[in-house]
Order: structure tokens, then sequence, then C-alpha cells
């Protein structure tokens, strides 16, 4: 593919924006060498899994596993949740440090740089996933078929791309370290209208304020393989968040760089 040449500036353009995986195994590895980034990613949600998911009256039947296979789905998707969201809205920190200015001045198109932050942060979750599922394997108390396991996997990872867009978006919007200060109190907020620590009466006025809320679709989808049901606003509610935070996030980034 042949670079173009921008008839205003007389830059060449690279192919896709400048986007090449050099520049995302370095975000990667940047990312990966934070400690905080590595306990969230590996440790805290691990942690919860064991907090909440060895209870003993959890072996009870759910769907087509048990309690304990539920906590563990919901632990993968809260932990997956927060370090997405953390890489995304490291772009904050990059902004109150000049380097977002510093790219600007490159031939790298700000669409690339957001597609490399949301790659990041997908694989970060896919950590996050896993390290819990492994955890719920040695500890062998959550009982769920392998295909089971899998699909809850991958659509948890699906999943992750919401919250994604919405660490861009908080980063985008709010100066250096302030955009996780408010992203990890909020998420914990949204984790408890979502169900994905304490299942809420159905019949509850919360739980029908709560099916509006981002965390709640993708909590339903995530664990739709193993409860075999699946709430019918779960996906536009997952959907209509994520168009809402990445218009956001377009939104803010325009904003910025229309500054240089």
């Amino acid at each position: 593919m042949s670079t173009t040449t921008s008839p205003t500036t007389g830059r060449r353009v690279p192919p896709l924006g400048g986007f090449n995986p050099t520049v995302l195994g370095l975000e990667l590895r940047r990312m990966l060498r934070n400690r905080r980034t590595l306990f969230f990613s590996l440790v805290f949600p691990a942690a919860l899994f064991l907090s909440f998911g060895t209870q003993s009256d959890w072996d009870h039947s759910v769907g087509n596993g048990n309690v304990a296979a539920y906590v563990l789905v919901s632990m993968a998707l809260y932990g997956a949740a927060l370090i997405a969201a953390s890489s995304g809205a490291s772009v904050g920190a990059e902004r109150a440090l000049g380097w977002s200015r510093q790219l600007r001045l490159t031939p790298l198109h700000p669409a690339a740089y957001v597609v490399t932050k949301t790659l990041v942060a997908l694989a970060l979750g896919a950590v996050a996933i896993t390290t819990v599922n492994l955890v719920g394997v040695v500890q062998g108390k959550p009982l769920m078929a392998v295909g089971t396991w899998l699909a809850c996997g991958a659509l948890t990872l699906l999943c992750v791309l919401v919250f994604a867009a919405l660490g861009v978006f908080v980063g985008y919007l709010m100066p250096g370290e302030n955009a996780m200060q408010v992203l990890g109190p909020g998420l914990a907020i949204l984790a408890f209208l979502g169900n994905v620590f304490i299942p809420m009466d159905e019949s509850s006025l919360v739980y029908r304020i709560a099916e509006w809320t981002p965390m709640f679709g993708v909590a339903e989808i995530s664990r739709a393989p193993l409860t075999g049901d699946l709430a019918w606003g779960a996906v536009p509610n997952a959907v209509g968040w994520l168009v809402v935070f990445v218009a956001g996030a377009a939104w803010r980034m325009s904003r910025d760089t229309a500054r240089v």
C-alpha cells in the first residue's frame, strides 16, 4: 500500500493513518510496566473472585452451571472493565504530559491513535479475564461446560469495548490523573447497578433504573451462555452505550486535535 501526500501540508500520510504493530507493541509494553496496571489486571479481579465466589452455598445450580461460575464470569467482567477503562483513560495523563501534542506533530492520525489505545485495552482485558478463569480452574469450584466457559470469556472480551471507549472519553474529558479517580468509584457503582456484585430483585424500582446503566447490558450478555437467558434490552443497552462513549470520545478528540 502506497503512502499519499496531503495537498495542504505536503506531509506524506502513511498507510492506515500511521497505525502499525510496532506502536501497538510499545504501548502494550508501557502499560504492562505499570505496577498499578498489573495489579488491576492480574491480582484484583482474581482476589474478588476468591472473596465472592467461594461461599459454601454457592454450589447451587444456575442455568448451565452453578453460582460460583456465575460469580466467576461477573468478576472477570468487572476486572476487565476496570483495566480497559484505565488503559483508555491514560490519554488524560498523556495530554497532561504533552505527549499527545507531540504525537499530533507526527503523521500519526488521531483515529489510528485511538484504535491503538482500544487494542491495548482489549489485550489487557483479555489478561484479566484469563487470570480470573485460571484461578477458577485451579480452585475447582465453578462448574460449567468448556464450551460455555469459552463462550462467556469471548463475550466478556467483546463487551470490554464499551469500557475501553468510556476510558478514552473520560481521558479526553478530564485532566491528568483525575480520570481514574472518577472511573474507579464510578465503575464500582455501575457494577452494583449492573447485577455484577449482588443480584437485585427484578421487581424493584432500583432494578428498573439499573436496566439503563452501562454495566447492565454487558453483564447480561457476558453471562448469557451460562444462564441460558438474555434480557431483551441487554444488547440495545450495550450497543447504545458503546455508541455514546465512542461519539463522546470522537467529539473530545476533535476538539483536542483542533488546537494544533
